[in-house]
C-alpha cells in the first residue's frame, strides 16, 4: 500500500556544513497518528516544517498521497498546522480566526459560518465565537488554533509542540481532546514533541530522532520494550545502564561481567563474547529486597540502599551496586505506590535482581548518547 506521507532521503542544512535533518526516510499511513520525538536540536520540527512547506529540503523528496510536493507552495498543500504559540490574530474574534483559512480559499459566507460553527463545536467552544483571544485561557486558545487547522478539512494536520505552553492539567486535557478528534475524524496527524509521556499516550507510532537522524520507529510498546539502541532506551522512559564485558553466551542470553565486579544476565542481541557492552534495564523491572544477595537467589546483585523518594504513584529507590575493590554502579528501582518497603531504608544492605529477558545489551560506545532520566 502506498504511504500517505513519505520522506525519501530528505536532508536539510542551515549552514551548508551540518545536516539538521540527515537522510530521513519515513513513511506515514493514511489516518495514522505519528509522533516525531526527540530532544532539542534533533531535527523533528525542521522535518515537520519541510512537510508543511515552510522549509525547503537540500536533498531528497517529500511525497503526499503519492505526489511529489517537495517544491509545492505551502498554501497549495492542503495541510493544517498547529503551533505552540497558537499564532492567533489578537484583533480578530474567535470565529474570525477560525474562518480565516476559509476566506483565503474564497468560500461563501454561509459556508464559512456553517463550518466555523461545526469546528468550534468539535473543540467544545460553541458560544465563544464573539470573544477575542485575550479573553480565553491558554487551553481555550489552543482549541481555537486546533479548530482553525481543521476547519478547511485538510488531508493532513501537523502539530508542532502544541501543548508546550500549558500546565500539566491542561496538557492532559488537551491530549485527550486531540486523541478524541483524531479518532472521530480519521485525519492523518503528525505531532512533534520532546515529551516522552505525551508521545506514548497519543501515538499510533513514534519516530525517535537524535542529531538529525531517525533512530527507531514503531509502536509505543515496541519502542519501550524493544529499544533499538541505548539512546532510545534512555530517552523513551528511564533505563539503568551498567557497563561490562560479555563473558558467555547461552542461546539468546548473555552473561556479563559488570565493571562493578558482579555477573548479570541480559538478552544478548547481536553482542559477542569479549565485547564491551552496557546492560540496560528499566527501574520498574527490578526486584529489590533488604537481604544479602545469596539469600535472594541466583542472579541477585549485592547492593546498598542510598536513598528513597516518595513520588505519589511510586517510590523511587537509588542503590549502589557491586563488590568492594571495583568501581560501583548506581541503579534506580521503582516500587508501586503502597508496596511495602520491608526494611528498605538508606544505608541497609540489600540485593536486586531482574529477569534476563527484561534487560538488553548495547555496545558501550553508545553510552555517550544515552541519558539517564532522574
Amino acid at each position: 500500500m502506498t504511504p500517505f506521507v513519505r520522506f525519501d532521503r530528505v536532508r536539510r542544512s542551515f549552514d551548508g556544513q551540518t545536516d539538521v535533518v540527515r537522510d530521513l526516510s519515513l513513511d506515514v499511513a493514511r489516518g495514522e497518528f505519528l509522533t516525531l520525538l526527540g530532544p532539542s536540536g534533533s531535527g523533528k520540527t525542521t522535518a515537520l516544517m519541510m512537510l508543511a512547506g515552510f522549509e525547503r529540503p537540500d536533498g531528497g523528496v517529500i511525497l503526499l498521497d503519492g505526489q511529489d510536493i517537495t517544491r509545492t507552495a505551502p498554501h497549495k498543500r492542503n495541510i493544517g498546522v498547529v503551533f505552540q504559540s497558537y499564532a492567533l490574530f489578537p484583533h480578530m474574534s474567535v470565529a474570525q480566526n477560525v474562518a480565516f483559512p476559509l476566506e483565503v480559499r474564497g468560500l461563501s459566507r454561509a459556508t464559512r459560518e456553517q463550518r466555523v460553527a461545526r469546528a468550534l463545536d468539535m473543540v467544545r467552544l460553541a458560544g465563544f465565537g464573539d470573544r477575542l483571544p485575550a479573553q480565553l485561557s491558554g487551553g481555550q486558545q489552543q482549541r481555537v488554533a486546533l479548530a482553525r487547522a481543521l476547519v478547511f478539512e485538510p488531508r493532513l494536520v501537523l502539530l508542532d509542540e502544541p501543548l508546550g505552553a500549558l500546565d500539566r492539567t491542561l496538557r492532559e486535557e488537551m491530549q485527550a481532546e486531540i486523541r478524541h478528534l483524531h479518532a472521530a475524524l480519521g485525519v492523518t496527524m503528525l505531532y512533534v514533541t520532546h515529551d516522552q509521556q505525551e508521545a506514548l499516550r497519543l501515538s499510533d507510532r513514534i519516530a525517535v530522532l537524535a542529531a538529525g537522524s531517525l533512530r527507531q520507529v514503531g509502536t509505543p510498546q515496541q519502542l519501550y520494550e524493544e529499544p533499538a539502541d541505548a539512546f532510545v532506551a534512555g530517552f523513551l522512559g528511564e533505563s539503568n545502564f551498567l557497563p561490562g564485558r560479555v563473558a558467555e553466551l547461552e542461546d539468546d542470553i548473555a552473561l556479563v561481567k559488570l565493571d562493578c565486579g558482579v555477573v548479570a544476565e541480559a538478552l544478548a542481541g547481536e553482542m559477542q563474547v569479549g565485547q564491551r557492552c552496557q546492560v540496560a534495564v528499566r527501574p520498574e523491572r527490578i526486584a529489590v529486597a533488604a537481604v544479602a544477595a545469596d539469600e535472594m537467589g541466583q542472579g541477585a546483585l549485592p547492593a546498598t540502599l542510598l536513598e528513597t523518594a516518595y513520588l505519589g504513584d511510586h517510590a523511587r529507590l537509588l542503590l549502589r551496586v557491586g563488590l568492594p575493590g571495583h568501581p560501583p554502579g548506581e541503579v534506580a528501582v521503582k516500587r508501586p505506590a503502597g508496596a511495602p518497603l520491608a526494611g528498605l531504608a538508606p544505608g541497609v544492605t540489600a540485593s536486586l535482581a531482574w529477569q534476563p529477558h527484561h534487560a538488553r545489551l548495547f555496545p558501550l560506545d553508545e553510552a555517550q548518547t544515552s541519558r539517564r532520566l532522574a
